[in-house]
């Protein structure tokens, strides 16, 4: 397995795996899948104050994804993250989530970003052992917050540090401006996660 940065080249990729979370599952909120065209801008539009990765199997293309984006649009919150995870079907149980999150987190981590937070969408057993084991920790539950296929919707919130919370932070650094040799470390993060 190859994880990398995505590009917009990836968003049909990314479109397959993601559609049928929306039109089958109540994982994603989203009622309609979005278009290539609006993927390619997702991926972009994060890039570079936050990483968007995918990761390649050896021989089927890009399997999983995972990104971070802003926790809030207020300033105070510039050093949080909120993450998401998603894999294709066939991807599914075999490390390859554990090993895109390690990449995210430890990418994160070196941009200097405090606190991850990823929210579930509830029941999702497999996500809760997915967080579990990236080090997230629970710290609540939204109830009935979501409206999708006839149902109210739980969302419950993981936490996880990623760096010191001490005294006055640096502004986080773009990936652009990271030096090769970091990005490489972290991406290989979740090369060994994957082991």
């Amino acid at each position: 397995m190859r994880i990398r940065l995505a590009t917009a080249s990836d968003a049909a990729a990314v479109r397959d795996i993601y559609g049928p979370m929306i039109e089958t599952t109540a994982v994603s909120f989203e009622l309609v899948v979005p278009s290539e065209d609006e993927m390619a801008s997702r991926i972009t539009g994060r890039q570079p104050a936050h990483p968007w990765l995918v990761a390649e199997g050896d021989s089927q293309g890009v399997v999983g994804y995972a990104y971070a984006g802003p926790f809030s649009g207020r300033a105070a919150y510039d050093w949080s993250v909120e993450t998401s995870v998603y894999l294709a079907e066939a991807a599914r149980g075999q490390g390859v989530g554990r090993a895109v999150y390690a990449a995210l987190l430890a990418l994160l981590t070196a941009q200097g970003y405090r606190q991850a937070m990823g929210g579930i969408a509830l029941p999702n057993e497999a996500s809760v052992r997915l967080h579990e084991g990236a080090g997230f920790s629970l710290v609540g539950v939204y109830r009935a917050v979501g409206w999708k296929f006839g149902a109210w919707h739980d969302v419950a919130w993981w936490q996880r540090p990623l760096a010191g919370a001490a005294g006055p932070p640096a502004a986080p650094t773009p990936l652009t401006e990271l030096a090769p040799a970091t990005l490489a470390a972290a991406l290989s993060a979740g090369a060994d996660a994957s082991r």
